[in-house]
């Protein structure tokens, strides 16, 4: 049991609802100056509420997730640990109650003492749910969702098959919820990069009939009449607009745009989705007018990934289309313009999704809560994916029982404490371990090569230049602080498949 103080029976307990949307560099929203697709339902959040300029999340989706429900920073070495994906399809041809409730071993949580995001809500009352792309995978059991305090859940249990969009089942709290005319294993998932037989392969709807998006979004819906009478917390974990490219129809604002590619309208039009859902669930919010008194989070997991890549016009091999040059990612690296991305979803920065570069863990992070949070501002605070659970702790007057490595933004949502950072923030990549200080310092290591980089990201957004020669005592001092949060090791937040993901047991 945890041991917390509650919320005094007089507090009015807001709602919650937290959007993790999936691989959405915050270029790809118009709020950051997206033109092709807009987002008007995300940018009414921003334009009513709290925008976050410096927010941290992770390089990738499964560590974003471990990270943010759990509190910790993902450059330690045994808070949490990732499973390794596509323990469901082993049982997709004999698909049964009873072998999918003992299907996985090893998923149950390593370290009970750890205090749950779920589990913060549930200490006052709160009923709790999850929607979409379930936990930090990359296969989840049951067991270890029940533990993590979710009353109710519905979606994927394994992110490999979130990557499929037509699954033939999903699951609603640990029971089989099949998807009647989705008879594909794979889930439908399609063909990378953009050809001829790409596309065919996209648009071949044999097999395809429920777009699971819309099913998860119309479970969540429901969710919130069923409830309305009650404190509810939902996380909504969506698979948009995570690839490969898959959507039931092209959105009519991309139809007669011949600047785009056939697989960038559909891309384009995932994006639209997302808004679209976001709209929705403020629209039934609204509805039983609960929009008031409900805190509203909007947030990705990790930077940009391009989905919608074709020869001679896009790619995220590690070459510069515009002069052919490798990326060696110390002094050449990506870009949108060396990718040819035409969204320009990192929104200028150096990197993506893996990598430790600015375009790979700066997300947008939007809080929305007409009752308490008044109008519309920016903060440069830096903060972290780590530091909702602590957040939401401090307002629900909740005590957490394990030291979290995440600060509580409720002074900075009630105009109490605009002051509250971290001092630094750590992150992992698939290239190495980085820091980031809140006067703007960032160290990062490319492990491959043993070498550490300085910037200062006021003055450089793109980390174009290192002053790590200009500054050596600043670059003893953050490589310092960066191997104590890696506990001694600097390898600590090199991710690999290796060191990081565990295998997963299937019964027979």
């Amino acid at each position: 049991m945890s041991c917390h103080k509650g919320a005094t029976n007089n507090q009015l307990k807001p709602n919650v609802v937290l959007i993790y949307a999936d691989d959405l560099g915050r270029g790809m929203l118009s709020y950051y100056g997206q033109k092709i697709v807009k987002t008007p339902n995300i940018d009414r959040l921003a334009y009513q509420g709290l925008v976050f300029e410096n927010a941290r999340g992770c390089m990738l989706c499964a560590p974003a997730r471990a990270s943010m429900l759990t509190g910790y920073h993902d450059c330690h070495p045994d808070k949490w640990k990732i499973t390794k994906g596509g323990a469901y399809y082993a049982v997709s041809d004999s698909i049964s109650d009873d072998l999918i409730s003992n299907t996985i071993e090893k998923l149950v949580p390593e370290h009970k003492n750890i205090h749950h995001m779920a589990q913060v809500f549930k200490d006052v009352g709160y009923t709790t749910a999850q929607f979409g792309k379930l936990e930090w995978g990359f296969s989840v059991s049951k067991k270890q969702m029940d533990a993590h305090g979710w009353d109710h859940y519905c979606g994927y249990l394994d992110h490999m098959r979130a990557h499929g969009f037509y699954p033939p089942f999903l699951f609603e709290d640990g029971d089989i919820m099949p998807m009647s005319g989705n008879t594909r294993k794979d889930c439908g998932k399609t063909i990378e990069p953009e050809t001829p037989e790409s596309y065919k392969d996209r648009w071949d709807m044999t097999g395809k009939k429920l777009y699971s998006p819309n099913i998860i979004l119309t479970k969540l819906l429901v969710f919130i009449q069923q409830n309305k009478n009650k404190p509810f917390f939902i996380y909504h974990p969506t698979t948009l607009p995570h690839g490969p490219v898959a959507v039931p129809e092209v959105h009519q604002d991309f139809i007669e745009n011949d600047t785009l590619t056939e697989v960038e309208k559909e891309y384009a039009s995932m994006v639209k989705m997302l808004d679209q859902h976001v709209g929705r669930i403020l629209d039934e919010l609204k509805q039983h007018r609960l929009l008031d008194n409900t805190l509203f989070i909007f947030t990705s997991d990790n930077g940009h990934e391009l989905y919608y890549t074709m020869k001679g016009r896009c790619t995220k091999k590690g070459k510069n289309i515009l002069t052919g040059v490798n990326y060696n990612n110390i002094n050449t690296k990506y870009y949108s313009e060396c990718g040819g991305d035409i969204f320009d979803g990192n929104d200028g920065m150096a990197g993506r999704k893996r990598d430790n570069w600015e375009g790979g863990s700066r997300v947008p992070l939007i809080m929305s809560w007409p009752a308490e949070i008044k109008g519309h501002r920016e903060v440069s605070n830096l903060v972290a994916n780590f530091d909702l659970i602590t957040t939401f702790a401090d307002m629900l007057h909740i005590q957490l029982q394990d030291p979290k490595d995440g600060i509580s933004l409720w002074p900075v949502m009630n105009g109490t404490g605009p002051d509250t950072e971290h001092t630094y923030v750590v992150n992992a990549s698939f290239q190495g371990a980085s820091i980031v200080t809140n006067e703007g310092w960032k160290l990062r290591h490319y492990a491959p090569k043993n070498t550490f980089q300085l910037f200062y990201l006021p003055d450089d957004y793109r980390e174009k230049h290192d002053l790590s020669h200009q500054h050596p005592e600043r670059v003893i001092l953050l490589k310092k602080q960066l191997l104590k949060e890696c506990s001694g090791d600097y390898n600590n937040g090199l991710f690999s498949a290796k060191s990081n993901i565990i295998p997963v047991v299937v019964n027979p």
